[in-house]
């Protein structure tokens, strides 16, 4: 939270748009609560040695943007190898939060 503090003064200062430093943060935020999420449900972290070779394993992400309220969001959705990943964050189609 300190980081986002600090982004939040220098924008103050500098008479800066607060609304893209408050866009930024969501878009960290969505992007590491959907691997997370990902990591939830496989039951291990990314470069675990449990998840070799247990059935289902991550596959890489696919991109999509999002429309907010402070505008849009760049989002990496997760895959994993067997297709059970289904973010319930974001549900599938969606363009505007």
């Amino acid at each position: 939270m300190d980081q986002f503090n600090k982004e939040i003064a220098q924008a103050l200062l500098a008479q800066g748009n607060l609304k893209e430093v408050f866009r930024t943060q969501l878009e960290k935020t969505v992007n590491s609560l959907l691997q997370a999420e990902l990591t939830a449900i496989l039951g291990y972290d990314p470069y675990d040695r449990s998840g070799f070779n247990s059935g289902n394993s991550r596959n890489g992400q696919y991109f999509r943007q999002v429309a907010s309220e402070y505008g849009k969001l760049n989002i990496c959705v997760p895959r994993d190898r067997n297709g059970e990943f289904k973010a319930a964050l974001i549900l599938p189609y969606t363009r505007r939060v």
